[in-house]
């Protein structure tokens, strides 16, 4: 059935039994159909099950969970009725931004408690009470302590990546947290993998647990002659992003896939308004409004069709070269399914994906599952446009002369030879040609920040741990010095809950820790060492302002 903008019409999420007030809030968010996760989750949850979710980031399992805690939770109490643990401040305020989302129709209020942020701020909210309150351990059990976030109300407890969370060193504090919760309570623990440790805590807060498990798919269809690539980038900068991968691959038609129908129509509208000839085709347009849209892309008008997977099922466009992923498919079946419109009748077709740097995973499960590579690299420099530009004029410039029918313009360059050199004039008339019609314009390029790509396991090699004495994940590193050692108490939790919560950089950023006497030595990849010197001298570690700089004598 194809979904309306209607809020009864989203049949696939009222299949799982959520009620018209999530129904409504999911529509209006353009959500098209569940996730593999949801479908299994949902349901189970909103029997009250505790549940052990394994799944990567991006499958969408914050809605898995999220969804139908809002739907059984009792709101307007004046202690917290759900608490979620996430590993970073980062995805606190991700998952916090989620819920009031989700929840908007039904007045929840939700905050995100983070280190970083101001405690007395924090507090202002808690006292005039919350529903939902998405935190970062070390954060929550500050409050705890401080007998500031009162856990006896509360109905469902979440631990959202479990595993990243016991990486950074929060076991004891997952410990002492859980202390405070009813044990009358539904648990639900989500992580992307099953070690021995989370078996170990999913058998100690869990309560005959039903476990979703995403399972990896078979085979496949093959996948043939694309040419498969991701760039690394961070949210805020996709769209620039976005640009400048068009300008360097100068599509002859693409189709760029999103994941809801709010998504297709913000991006439209961006790439219209950066100058590209972009439609969008998604679940809530009548079939006369897409008729009209691949209208337009068969006759030349369009170049970019921006669309959602429902809405781009079984199109076959013949001259389509690139397919564009703006997000990593939760599924890897989505993504075997939307690269094959390419590379068909023997031609060569471009498959490129847009992934942030926490969903390695996500693109390692499409690997296994199509078989093939993709290359995993670093977003093109302004340089590397500029260059690319000049190659287009250049080929432009060339062909005008092939071409030939020259003369009317000889009197241009005789009139002005008097007065400049030849060369000059060519200078100058490519110049007007460049800026005139080569897509973009160079004033208006700006600086994304490069993400590294993600280092590659070699067989036998091992890959040290966090807080072990080895690299930091990703490539070079480097080393901060931190006045403050085991004289005050520090342990390698805290300057890891520190780091993550104070710059907003990743565990996997982190490498060796060495603690001494009266300093500590932090290595993090080079690209966020700036970023975490200067956080952490505007912070604080176990409550003491500390000196923080690079370590030049090491």
């Amino acid at each position: 059935m194809t979904p309306t903008s209607s809020p009864s019409a989203n049949v696939a999420f009222a299949e799982l039994g959520l009620g018209p007030e999530l129904l409504t809030a999911l529509t209006e968010l353009g959500y098209e159909e569940p996730t593999p996760i949801q479908r299994a989750a949902i349901p189970q949850l909103l029997e009250g099950r505790d549940m052990l979710g394994l799944a990567a980031t991006g499958t969408g399992k914050t809605a898995a969970f999220a969804l139908p805690l809002l739907q059984v939770i009792e709101t307007g109490a004046s202690q917290p009725a759900a608490l979620v643990l996430v590993p970073t401040r980062e995805l606190a305020v991700q998952v916090a931004q989620a819920v009031h989302r989700y929840g908007k129709k039904r007045s929840v209020h939700v905050l995100p408690i983070y280190g970083g942020q101001s405690f007395q701020q924090q507090l202002k909210v808690l006292k005039r009470g919350v529903d939902v309150v998405v935190a970062t351990p070390g954060r929550a059990l500050d409050h705890i302590r401080r007998g500031t976030l009162r856990l006896g109300s509360l109905a469902v407890l979440v631990l959202d990546e479990a595993d990243e969370m016991l990486d950074m060193g929060f076991a004891e504090d997952l410990e002492a947290i859980v202390a405070e919760v009813p044990a009358q309570r539904q648990t639900l623990l989500f992580s992307a993998t099953l070690g021995p440790r989370i078996s170990s805590i999913a058998a100690k807060y869990l309560s005959n647990p039903v476990e979703v498990r995403i399972e990896e798919e078979e085979d496949t269809d093959a996948v043939p002659l694309v040419r498969q690539t991701a760039y690394l980038v961070r949210r805020p900068h996709k769209l620039a992003a976005l640009g400048r991968i068009l300008d360097l691959e100068s599509p002859d038609a693409a189709l760029v896939f999103c994941r809801t129908r709010n998504e297709v129509d913000e991006l439209v509208e961006a790439l219209n308004g950066r100058g590209y000839r972009a439609e969008g085709m998604h679940g809530g347009m009548s079939q006369e409004e897409r008729d009209r849209v691949m209208k337009k892309l068969r006759g030349g008008t369009v170049d970019l069709l921006v669309a959602t997977d429902v809405a781009a099922r079984g199109l076959d466009i013949s001259h389509l070269t690139h397919v564009v992923n703006y997000e990593v498919p939760s599924a890897p079946k989505s993504y075997v399914h939307r690269i094959g419109r390419v590379g068909r009748a023997g031609r060569e077709g471009v498959a490129i994906t847009l992934a942030e740097p926490r969903e390695h995973a996500l693109l390692k499960n499409i690997e296994r599952l199509t078989k093939q590579k993709i290359t995993v690299t670093s977003l093109p420099t302004v340089a590397d446009l500029r260059t690319r530009r000049l190659e287009l004029t250049r080929a432009s410039v060339r062909e005008a002369i092939v071409e030939g029918e020259l003369d009317r313009f000889r009197v241009v360059v005789e009139a002005l030879s008097d007065e400049f050199d030849l060369f000059d004039i060519a200078l100058g008339a490519v110049k007007m040609g460049h800026e005139a019609t080569v897509p973009g314009s160079e004033d208006d390029d700006q600086e994304i920040p490069i993400e590294k790509p993600f280092r590659e396991k070699k067989r036998g090699e091992r890959i040290p741990a966090k807080g072990s004495r080895g690299q930091a994940r990703g490539g070079g590193s480097t080393s901060l010095f931190i006045g403050l050692g085991r004289s005050a108490g520090v342990r390698p939790k805290d300057l890891v809950g520190a780091i993550t919560g104070e710059a907003g950089v990743t565990g996997r950023q982190i490498g060796s820790i060495h603690i001494s006497e009266r300093f500590s030595l932090v290595e993090v990849a080079d690209g966020v060492a700036e970023q975490v010197v200067q956080a952490l001298r505007s912070g604080k570690i176990k409550g003491k302002k500390v000196t923080v700089r690079i370590d030049r004598g090491r």
